[in-house]
Order: structure tokens, then C-alpha cells, then sequence
């Protein structure tokens, strides 16, 4: 029984189709258990060649040859047609799967009947994304956001894409992905998240070929989006699901062209075409549910767009991009060997003084001197000033390019300033566990930076965790797991960012445990460094040496 069939769609892959295939040919499924479907859209650069050495040496892979198509929806049509397994797993030329992604994503498709299974996605072509936080093991569109995940590289239930005609637009169609996501989700019963465990490795091309390159007119993109569009109408009711279903696509694609920094590098003629463009579709193509559902902000540019305010949106937006964050450390303990960092996220306007809601008659106003003198912004009402509100932290594993979402209990609010002025923050707990931060056992020796993120009043950030105030704990090191890995924090880097350390235990011997814990105060290592400065040159190499050997605890590798 084949279970899982991977499609590839291949065009003039060249040497990236050598740089891929072993993630694919050498799964922990077992090859009697899978399949590779090669579809070749009339490669003309020896692609071909190399496919059918890989067919001739592989008794799983399987090539198919057409002729081109100009887009990889036809050969990935091809592929789920042509395909054997129970369930389709689509992967591009250029990427790769880990060697447990199969076997992974299909027990949690058998064990839960999925239309779709979500793997994490990480490499060069992917960011932290909050979807992936932890396993979700039955969800749809109703109840988890995943309209915010619209590439195809997931497994889908082969007779599910069959049953409902669900095919990627064939010929060189913008946005295909989307569609062709929009489509599924609205009609799967059942969607599963693997967040635990990265699945899908998304490369960026040296040369930028798995980029769709080539210039389009905003006539051509947004006909395209209003495809998107339809077919998430098609797929439900009027109401509240469709309104939540459609807001992404008007906040993220729509609302681009008059947002910072894209409407502040446009100018003259070009700025308006895009502006004429996207507001015709804003009226033509979303209910009003849509708009009113989004953060201030964010309805406030979706407010001026529909009435035509373009100099508005451009002043907006000059404004919004000086919003910077603001993160304060307020507390910092190990216990039971998880890093507890309490912290509280705001925004600040270009001035330096928070962002804030004033109360006017029993109203929020959106602040009034950010807002001063933009036509159509005067008395701004927010009535829902923690909509979409959202902050945590995030830990950044530099080594391998991974980020990990620890656990956190962090909340929004408003929070008084007295006068009638409020500010929106995000504040609590996040506990950073090294023993379960990963999908290992405990985190691999190596160094792990500290971030936070936070979403307010549709303001978004993603600032360094960095000391606060002058306020940078310092805390004695932890043994974590077993065999027993020390794990200490550091305040270094630029601004004096949290790092995490994990390596071998130093050895014994209470002088070197007090060293180590001072080594990674900032004060004391900006003191050090100085005296060092000061000493005479012969004797600087020799001292920093001493330094780090009474001081380094990890020795990776």
C-alpha cells in the first residue's frame, strides 16, 4: 500500500534537483511505503536526464514528462491525478523534507481522518509563524486562523482534492497558491497542525529562481485576488465566518499598496494606479464585516482607502512607520529548571511618549497628536481597543535558523495614565524550557536569542528582548536534562540582548560558578573589556585567555 505520494512539479531544477532528492528518496516511511512523482514541464536543461537516472536507480520515484505549461499548476495537477498514495504530499524543486517528515505527518492523518495535515515550515524562505506554535491535532477554518498559511506545501487526503475538484489554476496565474489553499480550507472538515516538529524545509534560490519573478500590473494581480476572493465566498455563508475568512487577504494584500513602506516609495502616477486599483476592488469585493472586524489602525488606512484619501494614507503611514516598541523586563527567575521572564510590550510614537487612547464622552479615541491634521482621521473612535491584540516571546536557535515558540501567559490591557489616557500593552509570563523548548530531549549546546513580538492596535513589532532601563538580571546558571546541560542568560549582542546558553556543565568549584555568573552581566563584561584595553598589548592576548577559560562552559561539538 502506498500512503503518501510526493509531488514534485520540475522545471530546469539544474543542479538543485542533486541538492533535494535525499531528503525525499530516504524518508524513515520506508520506501515501500511512499512514493516520489517527478512532474517535468519541459525542462530544457538536462532535468530531464537527471530525473530518469534517479527513476532507474530508485524503484519509488516515478517521472513524468510534458510539455510546458509556464507554471507549476499543471504538473502539480498531473501529479495528484497520476498519484498512488492515500495522501499527497506537494513539495517544489528546490526544497526538502526532514527524514522523519512522512512517517510524521501521516500518522497524525490517519489518527485524526485529515483533509489536511500542516508541517512546520522553517529554512530560508520561512520566518516564525505563530500557526505552528504546538500540535493541533483536529481544527478548520472555524476555529484557528490558518487563512494566515496560504502555500501548499502540506499532505492533503488525495480523495479530498478528488471528491471536490479542488486543482491549482493551470498557466501562469499569480496568487495559484492561494487559490488553490482558499478552496481547500473552506471545505475541509477536518485540518491538523504538526507544529512540534519541522517538517518542510523552504530554501531561497542563490540565483532567486523559486521566486515568481517578472513584473505584473496591479490590473493583473488584483483580477488575480479577486479570483481569491471568490472562491472564499463560494465556499460560505454571508456572515461572520466569510468577514473573518476574507480579512486577511484585504489586510495583508489589499491594504499593501497604501502602507508603509510600499505607498512612501511609490510617487505620482504609479502611486495613484495602485490606489485606484485596490480601493475598486475594497468596494466591490468586500462586505463591511471585513473592514469593521480589523485593529484601529488598521481599519482606519481600510476606512481612508474606501473613501478615497490618499494624501491621508501617505501621511498615515510616515507617522505609523516611526511607532517603535517598547519592552520592559520585569522580572527574571529560574525555577525547576524553566527560565521565568515576566515582561510587558507597548508602543511608542515618534515622540518618545506611548501610544495611547484618550477618553472623550464615554469614547476611545485613537491618540489624537499621532492623528493630527490627517483628514479624515479626526476622533478616531477605538471601541475594541484589545482586538487583536497579542504578544510573547520568541527564542531563536541562531545555529540551525529555528525559532520556538516557548509557552507564555501573556495578555493584553489598557492600562492607565492618568488624565483620560489609556495605553494598550501585552504583559505577563513566559517560561523558556530547555528541556522542552525543542523536539529533543533538551536544547542542543549552542547560543539562543531572546525576541518578542507584539500586535497593538495594528501596529506590529518584532524587537530584540533586550535590558530594559538598566535592568538586566543576572542569574546563576541551571543544570538542565539528563545527562545534565548548564543553561545560563547573558545580556550581549546588540542592545544588550537576552541570550540563552547551553553547554556542558563547567567543572567544579564554587570561584568559577561565581566567574561564570558575572561573565554574563553586561556591566561587568563592558568594566572587563575596558581594563583589558588598558593593559599593555603584550599582555591583553594572554589575560582575555585566562578570562575565557575560567569563564567558558560550552565547548559545542
Amino acid at each position: 500500500m502506498i500512503k503518501v505520494s510526493v509531488v514534485v512539479p520540475v522545471y530546469n531544477a539544474g543542479p538543485y534537483l542533486e541538492r533535494s532528492a535525499p531528503s525525499l528518496l530516504h524518508q524513515s516511511l520506508g520506501p515501500e511505503a511512499y512514493e516520489v512523482v517527478y512532474v517535468n514541464d519541459g525542462s530544457t536543461d538536462g532535468s530531464a536526464e537527471r530525473l530518469e537516472r534517479l527513476a532507474s536507480k530508485y524503484a519509488h520515484v516515478r517521472v513524468i514528462h510534458q510539455e510546458n505549461s509556464g507554471w507549476p499548476g499543471r504538473p502539480r495537477n498531473v501529479g495528484v491525478r497520476e498519484a498512488r498514495g492515500e495522501y499527497v504530499q506537494f513539495v517544489d524543486q528546490d526544497d526538502e523534507l526532514t527524514p522523519g517528515a512522512l512517517d510524521r505527518l501521516y500518522r497524525m492523518a490517519v489518527r485524526n481522518g485529515s483533509d489536511i495535515v500542516m508541517g512546520r515550515t522553517i529554512g530560508t524562505m520561512q520566518g516564525p509563524h505563530s500557526l505552528y506554535k504546538r500540535d493541533v491535532e483536529r481544527c478548520s477554518v472555524e476555529d484557528m486562523p490558518l487563512m494566515e498559511s496560504l502555500t501548499p506545501h502540506k499532505m492533503f487526503r488525495r480523495a479530498f482534492l478528488l471528491e471536490h475538484g479542488i486543482e491549482f489554476p493551470e498557466g501562469r496565474v499569480r496568487l495559484e497558491d492561494q487559490l488553490f489553499m482558499a478552496r481547500a480550507y473552506v471545505r475541509a472538515k477536518t485540518v491538523s497542525i504538526l507544529g512540534s516538529h519541522p517538517c518542510y524545509v523552504w530554501n531561497r534560490r542563490e540565483d532567486g529562481g523559486n521566486n515568481s519573478a517578472g513584473a505584473t500590473t496591479p490590473e493583473v494581480y488584483y483580477g488575480h485576488l479577486r479570483s481569491v476572493v471568490e472562491a472564499i465566498r463560494e465556499g460560505t455563508d454571508p456572515g461572520p465566518l466569510q468577514d473573518f475568512l476574507l480579512r486577511r487577504s484585504y489586510r495583508v494584500e489589499l491594504l499593501r499598496p497604501v502602507t508603509e513602506p510600499r505607498v512612501l516609495q511609490r510617487t505620482g502616477a504609479d502611486l495613484e494606479r495602485h490606489f485606484d486599483v485596490v480601493r475598486e476592488m475594497a468596494l466591490d469585493c468586500y462586505p463591511p464585516g471585513v473592514r469593521e472586524g480589523l485593529p484601529a489602525l488598521t481599519r482606519l488606512r481600510a476606512t481612508l482607502l474606501e473613501e478615497g484619501r490618499l494624501d491621508s494614507l501617505v501621511e498615515l503611514a510616515r507617522r505609523v512607520r516611526a511607532v517603535r516598541p517598547q519592552v520592559t523586563v520585569d522580572g527574571m527567575r529560574w525555577r525547576d529548571g524553566r527560565l521565568l521572564v515576566s515582561a510587558t510590550i507597548g508602543m511608542l510614537r515618534p515622540d518618545g511618549r506611548p501610544l495611547t487612547l484618550v477618553e472623550r464622552h464615554g469614547r476611545l479615541l485613537m491618540d489624537p497628536e499621532l492623528l493630527d491634521g490627517i483628514e479624515g482621521a479626526e476622533d478616531w473612535e477605538v471601541p475594541h481597543p484589545l482586538a487583536y491584540a497579542r504578544g510573547e516571546l520568541l527564542v531563536h536557535d541562531t545555529g540551525r535558523d529555528l525559532w520556538w515558540f516557548p509557552d507564555a501567559d501573556m495578555s493584553p490591557r489598557t492600562e492607565p495614565l492618568g488624565g483620560g489616557r489609556h495605553r494598550v500593552v501585552v504583559s505577563g509570563e513566559t517560561a523558556v524550557d530547555p528541556r522542552t523548548l525543542s523536539t529533543e530531549p533538551c536544547l542542543r549546546d549552542g547560543t539562543y536569542e531572546v525576541w518578542a513580538y507584539g500586535q497593538l492596535l495594528g501596529v506590529g513589532r518584532r524587537p530584540r528582548f533586550a535590558a530594559s532601563n538598566g535592568f538586566a538580571p543576572a542569574l546563576p546558571p541551571a543544570l538542565v536534562g539528563s545527562p545534565p546541560r548548564a543553561a545560563t542568560t547573558a545580556w550581549t549582542g546588540p542592545g544588550g540582548q537576552l541570550r540563552l546558553l547551553v553547554g556542558r556543565p563547567p567543572g567544579p568549584g564554587a570561584h568559577r560558578r561565581v566567574m561564570w555568573q558575572a561573565a554574563a552581566h553586561p556591566l561587568v563584561r563592558r568594566g572587563g573589556g575596558a581594563l583589558v584595553r588598558r593593559l599593555p598589548s603584550q599582555l591583553r592576548r594572554p589575560v582575555r585567555r585566562l578570562v575565557r577559560q575560567a569563564t567558558t562552559w560550552t565547548s559545542p561539538g
